[in-house]
C-alpha cells in the first residue's frame, strides 16, 4: 500500500512525521515542486530581522527529511495530473499508482493589485520567494508593504526592527481590521509607527513605475510614495487547480469532509489547499490537529479532525497580539476595554458566554485562561 503526498510544506511533511509514529514500514512518496526542504513558515515574515537568509531559515535538507521519513522524497517534480479512478498520478513523465493520496499543495499570494509596469513588486510564499525579496531588501533603504492585514504588518514590523523605512498601504482604516476591533487595530497602528513604519490607510496602491533611478507607487488618491523594494502581501488562494483538473469538490479550497476525505475515493487534503467543514484556516494549529488526524486514518483506523479553540499569534513584537475570531455565525457583540499598554476586546454571546477575543500588548496575558472559555472550532 503506497502513500503519496503531493507538498512538502509543514502540512505534507507533518502528515508524514505523524504517519510514520504510527507505521514504520508503509512505501511513502513525497512530491514537490520546490527543493524539499523542511522550514518554518511562519518565519519567512519574521526572519528578517533575525538575519535569516533562504538557507539558514532551511533546517533540514530533502535528502534529510527522506532518511527521517523512509520516505521517497521527489524534488522539483510537478504533478501534472491525478486519475482518481486508477488510483494514478502522473509526474516527471511516470505514472506512480498510489493506494492512499494525500493533497497539501498549499496556498498561493494573491497577485499584486497593482499595474506593475517596473515589474518590482515581490511577493513571499517559500523559500524562494523570500531569497528573492530578501536581495531586494538587503539594497533597500525604503519599502513599500502592499497590504495592513496579518502578513503585511509582520513584515512592517520585521523590516523596521532592521532600520528600514517602512511604508504600508491597505485600503481599510485600521490594520487588521479582518481579525481587530478598531481600537485594537489602532493600538497596533501607533506601536508601529512608534517604531517607524508609515501609513496610508483607506487607500489602495494603483500601479507601479520606475522613474530614472526612482521606483513609484501611485495610490488611488494620486499621492506617489517612494520605495527601493515593493512587497505586496494582501492575502492567500488555496491552490486548487490540481483538484479542480481531478474532478474534486472544490469551493473556497478543496472540500473535505471531517475525516479530511475529498470527493474522490482514498484521496484527501489538509492544510492551506483544504476546506474543512466549510473552513479555510491558514495557521499551524490547524495543520497540527488534521496531521495527527490524517494519519490515524491513514494507520488504519479512521479518525475525524477536532478543532479545539485556536487562538492566532500575530508576530508583532513592536505590538503582541493575540486573535481567536468568533466564527461567521456567531451572535453577539465586543466588549473593549482600552488600558494603557494593551486593548483587551471580548465578543461575547446574548447569555455572557465568550465566543472570541483579541488581546493586545499587556493583554495578551490572558491569552490562556480565556482560551480555556471558548467553544471549540469543529467539536
Amino acid at each position: 500500500m503506497t502513500i503519496a503526498i503531493i507538498g512538502s510544506g509543514l502540512a505534507g511533511y507533518t502528515a508524514a512525521k505523524e504517519l510514520r509514529k504510527l507505521n514504520g514500514d508503509v512505501p511513502l512518496h513525497v512530491i514537490t515542486s520546490d527543493e524539499g526542504a523542511f522550514y518554518s513558515k511562519p518565519m519567512l515574515s519574521n526572519g528578517y530581522a533575525k538575519g535569516k537568509n533562504a538557507t539558514t531559515l532551511a533546517t533540514a535538507s530533502a535528502e534529510h527529511m527522506a532518511a527521517q521519513l523512509k520516505a521517497t522524497v521527489w524534488n522539483h517534480t510537478q504533478v501534472d495530473a491525478i486519475d482518481t479512478a486508477a488510483h494514478t498520478l502522473h509526474a516527471a513523465g511516470k505514472t506512480v499508482e498510489y493506494a492512499k493520496l494525500v493533497m497539501a499543495v498549499g496556498a498561493q499570494p494573491l497577485p499584486p493589485p497593482v499595474t506593475d509596469v517596473a515589474k518590482a513588486v515581490y511577493t513571499v510564499n517559500d523559500l524562494a520567494d523570500y531569497a528573492r525579496f530578501r536581495d531586494c531588501a538587503d539594497a533597500a533603504q525604503s519599502v513599500v508593504v502592499i497590504g495592513s492585514g496579518l502578513i503585511g504588518c509582520e513584515f512592517a514590523n520585521d523590516l523596521a526592527a532592521t532600520g528600514k523605512r517602512v511604508t504600508v498601504i491597505g485600503p481599510a482604516r485600521t490594520p487588521l481590521d479582518r481579525l481587530l476591533p478598531t481600537p485594537a487595530g489602532q493600538a497596533l497602528q501607533r506601536a508601529l509607527e512608534g517604531v517607524g513604519v508609515q501609513w496610508h490607510l483607506g487607500m489602495t496602491a494603483e500601479r507601479v513605475e520606475r522613474e530614472d533611478d526612482a521606483t513609484r507607487v501611485i495610490l488611488n488618491d494620486g499621492s506617489v510614495v517612494e520605495a527601493d523594494c515593493i512587497l505586496s502581501a494582501i492575502g492567500l488562494r488555496p491552490n486548487v487547480a490540481l483538484a479542480t483538473a481531478a474532478g474534486l469538490t472544490v469551493q473556497r479550497g478543496i472540500v473535505v469532509n471531517r475525516y479530511l476525505e475529498t470527493s474522490a475515493p482514498d484521496v484527501y487534503a489538509l492544510g492551506d489547499c483544504a476546506e474543512v467543514e466549510g473552513l479555510v484556516l491558514p495557521f499551524v494549529m490547524p495543520i497540527m490537529q488534521a496531521s495527527r488526524a490524517l494519519a490515524a486514518t491513514l494507520a488504519g483506523t479512521r479518525t475525524s479532525v477536532l478543532y479545539p479553540a485556536m487562538p492566532v499569534v500575530v508576530k508583532t513584537p513592536a505590538h503582541p497580539i493575540v486573535v481567536s475570531p468568533p466564527s461567521a455565525q456567531a451572535q453577539g457583540a465586543w466588549h473593549i476595554d482600552e488600558e494603557a499598554d494593551g486593548v483587551r476586546c471580548l465578543f461575547r454571546g446574548a447569555d455572557g458566554s465568550l465566543l472570541g477575543f483579541a488581546l493586545t500588548g499587556s493583554t495578551v496575558a490572558e491569552k490562556q485562561a480565556l482560551t480555556k472559555e471558548l467553544p471549540p472550532l469543529l467539536p
